[in-house]
């Protein structure tokens, strides 16, 4: 190798060097992504002010009682009947002795309802203490209603915040702290 060429291997090498140098002094504490060459720097948060909304909450409440349920037994139901039956069949008969030919018929039946209705009356009265018993049970009765109350909940956050000298204004789901990463969008103007 030549003086020439190692003077230019030389110079290329320093030029190599110093671009390197300028470059990595630019580059600061910013990091670079892979969106399209985007680049992310940190903001200074001046405020960060919750976003309040007011909402009615509706609670589901479950009240249940006891209250008596009341109700009746006829226990000798049975025993009207056969008084029934025994006064119908003692009425017929007496009924049938008075009369001849047709009138002798309705003579029979004439003594059979009204003697039902004598042996209906003497069973009711003989067993009219115990035919019917009235019981009480206690029963669990239920109803939902719906009590309301207001509640407060943060919507997000309203944040205000400085960079390179600009104020801006954002709303966040979250509040961010001091700091506020954000992407600086740098293109050419045309």
């Amino acid at each position: 190798m030549n003086s020439k060429q190692k003077l230019a291997a030389l110079a290329s090498a320093a030029m190599l060097f110093g671009i390197s140098a300028t470059a990595y002094a630019d580059h600061d504490d910013r990091s670079y992504g892979s969106n399209n060459g985007a680049i992310y720097d940190y903001a200074q948060v001046i405020s960060s002010q919750p976003i309040v909304n007011y909402v009615t909450v509706k609670t589901p409440v479950r009240e249940c009682w006891e209250e008596m349920q009341y109700y009746t037994v006829d226990r000798h139901a049975g025993h009207r009947a056969g008084g029934t039956l025994f006064g119908a069949i003692v009425g017929g008969v007496i009924g049938h002795q008075f009369g001849s030919g047709h009138g002798n018929d309705a003579a029979t039946i004439a003594g059979s309802l009204i003697g039902a209705a004598i042996g209906n009356d003497i069973a009711w009265k003989r067993h009219s203490q115990y035919a019917v018993e009235r019981h009480a049970r206690p029963v669990e009765r239920c109803k939902t209603t719906y009590r309301e109350h207001r509640e407060e909940r943060i919507d997000g956050y309203r944040v205000t915040y400085r960079y390179n000298g600009q104020k801006y204004v954002t709303e966040m789901p979250y509040d961010p702290g001091q700091q506020l990463r954000v992407r600086v969008d740098i293109r050419p103007a045309r």
